[in-house]
């Protein structure tokens, strides 16, 4: 889908909970789409941002960077 789009984009948000309301699990299945958007931009535009919102915490900040996301959202964090 970002193929499309590409030159019109400097950030991509990446859900990792099911949209609706805070305090949710980080959903693991997520990181493999991470991964594939940061090997896409990498090629493409290597300066666009991934964002993960939802579920960041200790461990899921240094899965998702290590995924390729480089922004994060921390609304309740344990």
């Amino acid at each position: 889908a970002l193929e499309n789009i590409t030159d019109d984009i400097d950030g991509v948000l990446v859900m990792t909970v099911e949209p609706g309301f805070g305090g949710q699990k980080f959903m693991d299945s997520m990181l493999p789409k991470i991964r594939e958007i940061r090997e896409y931009l990498d090629k493409n535009k290597p300066e666009c941002d991934i964002e993960v919102d939802g579920g960041i915490g200790e461990f899921s900040i240094a899965d998702s960077a290590r995924a390729g996301a480089n922004v994060f959202v921390i609304g309740t964090a344990s």
